[in-house]
């Protein structure tokens, strides 16, 4: 569990440091091209997804390398317990999906627990960074304050 634990603070402290420096990246980006606001909030929602992606991916390398090399939990049966099947639940967890069809045992308990409240907080600071970036995209297109929306 030690070790578990462990891993869960070094996920938490690496995709808040990947989120935070790909929603960076992205702000300075929006305001520098002169793209038309529709294109710029396709920008902002694909460099979002591609944040979420990577993040996931973490969590999924980790949780394949706790279970397989580290032998300190699985994914259902051990036979069908692939990389695909840790990516899966992966985002399955990070999302708060939860289908229920991939379960994890032992000290994968944890780390997909922390999963599903770190992928929480970092979907909500996207949204709130989309509605930030639209509200400006918005109030550009107008050059004056937003009314109703």
């Amino acid at each position: 569990m030690p070790v578990a634990l462990l891993l869960c603070i070094v996920l938490v402290v690496l995709s808040t440091l990947i989120h935070y420096e790909l929603l960076r990246g992205m702000s300075a980006w929006i305001s520098r091209v002169s793209w038309p606001a529709r294109s710029r909030v396709i920008g902002v929602i694909l460099g979002a997804f591609l944040a979420h992606a990577i993040e996931i991916l973490l969590y999924a390398l980790a949780i394949h390398f706790v279970g397989r090399s580290l032998g300190l939990g699985s994914l259902g049966s051990s036979d069908s317990y692939s990389f695909t099947t840790a990516l899966y639940f992966s985002a399955e967890t990070y999302t708060s999906l939860g289908y229920g069809d991939v379960l994890p045992s032992g000290s994968l308990r944890l780390i997909s627990g922390v999963e599903a409240l770190n992928g929480l907080l970092l979907i909500g600071w996207t949204a709130s960074f989309t509605y930030l970036a639209m509200e400006r995209f918005w109030r550009d297109a107008s050059d004056g304050p937003v009314e109703g929306g």
